[in-house]
């Protein structure tokens, strides 16, 4: 059955009665819950779970919450009243109490196991039994899904409290993390980046937990104290949240006949992975091998489409094992993830992630991922010698369709119809030289200017570039004479002649003028651990509006170089965790 129904004319959603008639749980009603769960969701110790695609759990509500921010853009497409994010019911539920929702709202909500592997590599030891059983979502809990003018859409609790899988942890997220993920769910949604999004963000005005982080100005790789947080949860919203990582623990169940209905389990996620994210591109009456065939093929299309996109935007993921992969596609998790400022390939915001993470390096771990994706799918092709010779031929294309993407990507910034590897490696080694900002140097080449004067103001002090200065000047010039020549061919046609406003226009929609800086980032949750949102809500207002000239006072703030005071500081510049 179509798990997409369309709805009628949709009216606002004012309170939990309305939203209530729009729910539908297909997770839980077409897959298995775990055999030995409780129906109550009384399920909060780490544990085993040997069998089934979820595990029934009651989320831990968060004492005496507050209201911090909601999503204005999401509640719109969403149907929902503004109003509605600081009524008593809805911040009730979305801080993780569901004991008097209206019904069919249910009382219960789900968390899921995954399996990990990194860069490639299966580990399974990571979890607190050394099995691979005992990983999964530690403190993420979804507690709902609804369609909602004919799309299907699953809230998520990030810091909902523990699950079978929290490893010993507490299960709470801390409001500095819940700040950044929903600062930056909506950033890159209007970037263009596909991306779970940003529902509500609420802070409790009297939990607070322990967790390991930065002294004020370390620059300490590790963190070098224990601080007391405001305990938060965010809720995040997608068309489902599985995971590669969720297809790799059925498909080495399957592979390994752990239990009995190992392979039918792993047919059934995978089913329920294309009715989910690709119902509109795979006909529900094939075959199952024909559809697996499919879903690689426009997994691959998306997953390559989605690394440019990142690369682009300057995004860099930091932490991309499989299990921070959605399998449909778009951005999942946010934690030591961060947006590259002065320009490095290797550019890592997480300390554990190691350059085979780094920002350039996106394209082959995205590959690495996206063949473990192909391996958990193997055991439903075991009869089909074809369509296994085929699906490896899926695996092994993925390079080369990511470098079509990367290509295509690169010459969009540059204002060029085709890519030119020679002007493009010219610019890298010049960037790198130079020291630019990533974001504003893409931006100012798009007033197309005519020397290189604009451009200086992307270039850091870097002491190359100062005692070079001339010859590297020199090579600015040249390389943007060529680079004229080239739009100028690119962009003028018999009957089209160049046009420099409207190739400036294009080109600012391709190169943002606002990414979401850490050392923007910080006082907003610094003041929100205080009471004060209202920094929280500026950048959410400039950042949702990221291609767009806005006023002089905001270009002042938001558009300009990171200070020098703040490189290498830990927690500014990197993490060793996000919690």
């Amino acid at each position: 059955m179509r798990l997409h129904q369309q709805t009628d004319a949709m009216e606002t959603i004012s309170n939990l009665d309305n939203l209530a008639k729009l729910v539908s749980y297909s997770f839980m009603d077409t897959l298995n819950a775990d055999p030995d769960a409780t129906s109550t969701g009384a399920d909060h110790l780490p544990r085993q779970v040997f069998s089934g695609h979820y595990v029934p759990v009651s989320p831990t509500p968060l004492e005496n919450p507050e209201y911090v921010a909601h999503s204005r853009n999401l509640f719109r497409e969403l149907g929902f009243a503004d109003s509605l994010a600081e009524s008593a019911d809805f911040m009730r539920v979305f801080s993780g109490n569901l004991a008097n929702v209206p019904e069919p709202m249910r009382k219960v909500g789900w968390a899921c196991g995954y399996a990990l592997s990194i860069y490639g590599t299966e580990y399974t030891q990571q979890c607190p039994f050394q099995t691979g059983n005992g990983y999964g979502d530690g403190r993420a809990i979804s507690v709902l899904e609804a369609v909602i003018n004919g799309h299907r859409w699953e809230m998520q609790l990030k810091g909902g409290g523990r699950t079978p899988y929290c490893r010993g942890a507490d299960g709470r997220a801390v409001l500095r993390s819940s700040v950044r993920e929903f600062l930056a769910q909506e950033n890159m949604h209007a970037l263009g980046v596909p991306t779970s999004r940003s529902l509500s963000l609420y802070v409790s005005k009297t939990e607070k937990v322990r967790r390991p982080w930065y002294s004020e100005g370390s620059r300490s790789k590790d963190p070098d104290t224990i601080i007391l947080e405001p305990a938060a949860i965010s809720t995040r919203v997608a068309p489902s949240f599985i995971r590669v990582g969720q297809i790799e623990l059925f498909g080495r169940r399957a592979r390994k006949n752990e239990h009995p209905q190992a392979m039918e389990e792993l047919e059934q996620i995978v089913l329920h992975l294309i009715d989910r994210e690709y119902g509109d591109v795979i006909d529900q009456n094939l075959s199952t091998p024909e559809k697996v065939l499919m879903l690689a093929r426009e997994y691959q299309n998306r997953f390559t489409s989605l690394i440019a996109n990142w690369i682009r935007v300057g995004y860099c993921q930091g932490n991309f094992n499989s299990d921070n992969c959605a399998a449909g596609g778009f951005t999942l998790d946010y934690g030591p993830f961060g947006f590259c400022e002065m320009f490095d390939p290797y550019y890592q915001p997480w300390t554990g992630g190691g350059k085979h993470f780094a920002f350039l390096n996106q394209p082959v771990a995205a590959e690495k991922n996206f063949q473990m994706f192909c391996i958990a799918l193997r055991p439903l092709l075991t009869s089909h010698q074809d369509s296994l010779r085929q699906l490896d031929e899926i695996k092994s294309s993925f390079a080369s369709v990511m470098q079509v993407q990367m290509e295509k990507m690169w010459a969009a910034k540059l204002g060029l119809d085709t890519f030119n590897e020679e002007l493009f490696s010219e610019l890298v080694s010049l960037m790198m030289q130079t020291s630019v900002d990533y974001t504003i140097f893409f931006r100012e080449l798009s007033l197309v200017p005519d020397d290189i004067g604009p451009l200086k103001k992307s270039f850091y002090q870097n002491p190359t570039y100062n005692l070079d200065l001339e010859r590297i000047n020199n090579h600015w010039a040249e390389w943007l004479t060529k680079w004229k020549a080239l739009i100028v061919k690119a962009n003028t046609t018999d009957t089209h002649p160049f046009s420099h406003d409207e190739l400036s226009s294009n080109m600012k929609l391709v190169n943002p003028k606002y990414s979401l800086r850490e050392w923007l980032v910080v006082p907003a949750y610094q003041q929100a651990k205080e009471g004060n949102y209202s920094l929280i809500r500026k950048l959410q207002e400039v950042m949702t509006n990221p291609y767009d000239e806005q006023s002089k006072e905001v270009e002042e703030k938001f558009y300009r170089l990171k200070p020098p005071a703040f490189f290498e500081v830990g927690g500014l510049s990197y993490y060793s965790c996000s919690s």
